[in-house]
């Protein structure tokens, strides 16, 4: 275990090392196959670390997306960026880590300080310049990582993003629920969920590390149904409902169910008129609302 785990990191080493100095030129010189880079070494690196990706849904496609993902651990962002070309919301504190804040200025991070909210809207001004330049974001809107087993209250100061639009069109917000279903080929249940939760005040890399001698994963990866603002009343409302459907996704992930009907947002309950039937006072029944 302990010898695979110092070859990958040998590995590791050998591949990211190179590509550092072509990431940077790439990003100096805002050449488009910057977004694309990241994909490709991202999937190289979920291959390395025996990381297997499954993903239910899709991706919406078409313009710049703000997708919003529980957030469980480190290896969310080796997961997530095997799938789609995007950039994180990341805490300020990141950009200080040795290497791996390097690592995430290359993938273009976007850097905020969550407890200061005299700079929300400069951070928000900042996300939305991104989007309006064609790049999608991810945004951990629990504002920390959780154990995998529950998710934090979203927090909804940055789903003010979508209260203008971006390009001319409304921005698409799309939920994400993002779960860790196999180690070793068996269910991880409660006892191993601790191998992939990075939560507290825990160091990175002696985590990583015991990640690393754990054996081969599955990650779970759900693409809900992308809204807009005008499907809500607020973005407190959006928050609550990408927050809902986030858990609904996150819960059969753990459960190793199949994706089931998902929570909708109230403008797309539609009432739908059934025939009319008299009861035994001859009065006519109601309608019923149905999930479209």
């Amino acid at each position: 275990m302990a010898l695979r785990a110092y070859i990958t990191l040998l590995l590791f080493l050998c591949w990211t090392l190179p590509l550092i100095p072509l990431q940077y030129l790439l990003v100096r010189f805002n050449h488009p196959f910057q977004r694309l880079l990241p994909l490709i070494y991202h999937r190289s690196l979920a291959w390395l670390i025996r990381a297997q990706v499954r993903v239910e849904g899709r991706p919406h496609v078409g313009g710049p997306v703000l997708f919003v993902c529980n957030h469980i651990s480190w290896l969310d962002i080796v997961v997530l960026s095997t799938v789609v070309p995007v950039s994180f919301v990341a805490k300020k504190e990141v950009d200080g880590w040795p290497f791996f804040g390097l690592l995430a200025r290359l993938q273009r991070t976007v850097f905020v300080e969550r407890n200061a909210r005299q700079k929300t809207a400069q951070h928000r001004d900042e996300m939305f310049d991104r989007l309006q330049a064609g790049d999608s974001l991810i945004l951990f809107p629990e504002g920390t990582s959780s154990d995998g087993l529950r998710i934090l209250p979203f927090k909804s100061a940055f789903f003010a993003l979508a209260e203008q639009p971006v390009r001319g069109q409304p921005l698409m917000v799309q939920p994400v629920s993002l779960g860790y279903a196999r180690l070793n080929h068996m269910p991880v249940g409660r006892r191993w969920m601790q191998l992939f939760a990075w939560v507290g005040d825990e160091d990175l890399l002696p985590h990583l590390w015991r990640f690393l001698k754990a054996g081969p994963c599955e990650a779970v990866i759900e693409f809900h149904k992308p809204v807009s603002i005008s499907d809500f009343k607020s973005r407190k409302e959006m928050a609550a409902f990408c927050h809902q459907v986030v858990i609904e996704g996150l819960s059969d992930i753990n459960a190793g169910r199949e994706p089931g009907p998902r929570s909708l947002p109230k403008s797309q309950l539609q009432p739908i008129e059934e025939p009319a039937v008299e009861d035994a006072a001859g009065d006519d029944a109601g309608t019923a609302v149905a999930l479209r």
